[in-house]
């Protein structure tokens, strides 16, 4: 879901898009006793409905399988995806879709008063157990934050990924390569990610004893290292155990005893 745990005093959004007024009227009828929900404008066609879903937020809504403008089953791949969504139809037809669709329930025109309410409540139940678990995957990630400042040197890195955040074990990185102000940190394992941050930050962040800055564009793993050779230019071609070839350069020539395990 998109919002955590209401606030002391906030009220439940609940939007009735339905080309119906009446239907409208009927369902801010029957939550007219609920002290935490506010009842939104009834909207009547579904490209206002996804527009206003997209730049409002919007708790629960109950949707017409045939509102106008955009059909209500195919409105629902997106609104399923903001919250939890109820169908509203006069056809019985359509409600093994509806419930493919991730719908909680599938309410019949004209509607049932108890019918009614057993849908809102497993609207809110299933809304609440999602901010729950938002809320729980939230204090997690700021106690691994927390953990990593009481330490000298991070043993996971965080990786912010479009729509989530990776967490990745350092003990599991090969090698780092910069890339302006990106980092494209290789795994053992032979898989990368790209990290929007500094070779020269993620240095300060990393356990020297593990890991060695041998180029201005390169931090590497030093129990990675197989094989190392001399250049006429004075630099090292380091070979790892994945078979990949680095460079030391001239200028951390002086961190070659400690590469090899002798400094």
């Amino acid at each position: 879901m998109l919002y955590l745990d209401q606030a002391e005093g906030e009220m439940l959004k609940v939007l009735v898009a339905d080309g119906e007024k009446t239907t409208q009227d009927t369902v801010a009828l029957l939550l007219e006793n609920e002290v935490d929900v506010e009842v939104l404008p009834g909207i009547a066609e579904g490209r206002q409905v996804l527009a206003f879903c997209r730049a409002h937020p919007v708790d629960i809504i109950f949707l017409d399988v045939d509102i106008p403008g955009i059909n209500g089953l195919e409105l629902a791949r997106s609104l399923t995806k903001i919250c939890p969504v109820i169908f509203i139809s006069r056809h019985k037809a359509y409600a093994l879709d509806a419930f493919e669709l991730n719908a909680v329930d599938y309410l019949l025109k004209p509607i049932d008063e108890n019918r009614f309410y057993c849908a809102f409540n497993k609207a809110r139940t299933k809304l609440q157990a999602e901010r729950d678990n938002q809320v729980q995957d939230m204090v997690s990630l700021v106690q691994h934050l927390v953990t990593q400042q009481e330490k000298p040197y991070k043993s996971r890195l965080v990786i912010k990924d479009p729509g989530h955040i990776r967490l990745i074990d350092v003990d599991e990185v090969n090698y780092i390569t910069g890339a302006g102000n990106y980092a494209d940190v290789h795994m053992l394992e032979g898989k990368h990610y790209l990290h929007r941050e500094t070779l020269t930050a993620l240095e300060k962040q990393l356990d020297p004893n593990e890991f060695l800055r041998i180029h201005r564009s390169t931090i590497i793993r030093s129990s990675s290292v197989s094989e190392l050779y001399p250049n006429d230019n004075g630099d090292y071609t380091v070979v790892i155990k994945s078979g990949e070839q680095l460079t030391l350069s001239r200028r951390n020539k002086n961190k070659l005893e400690q590469l090899i395990g002798l400094g």
